[in-house]
């Protein structure tokens, strides 16, 4: 059974900093993309970042710059750092993988980005 558990959430100030990370168990993580989403309230889930088998990445714009995926395939774990934190990405961050047209989803952690 797939469990993702994310941390690493919190209060910050503008322009701070967090890595959020995210445990995998329950399938081979190696060989599997995962992705980082969040959700703001009263807002649909949208994707951040994300990071294939092979280390290829991706972000949204809104990201560019500021955020930066990355994976240890030794702790099955995905991480998300967070730089220059503004209150737009406050937000529940949530973890992702898709395997053979299943998602599966950790329960989330708060990022609050407010002075």
């Amino acid at each position: 059974q797939v469990h993702l558990v994310e941390s690493g959430g919190g209060l910050v100030q503008p322009g701070g900093s967090l890595r959020l990370s995210c445990t995998a168990s329950g399938f081979e993580f190696r060989l599997y993309s995962m992705t980082w989403y969040r959700q703001a309230p009263g807002k649909q889930r949208n994707l951040v970042a994300r990071i294939t088998n092979d280390h290829s990445t991706y972000y949204i714009d809104r990201v560019k710059g500021r955020f930066t995926i990355s994976r240890d395939n030794a702790e099955n774990t995905v991480y998300l750092q967070m730089n220059d934190l503004k209150p737009e990405d406050t937000a529940v961050y949530f973890c992702n993988v898709v395997q053979g047209g299943v998602s599966s989803w950790g329960q989330g952690t708060q990022v609050t980005v407010s002075s």
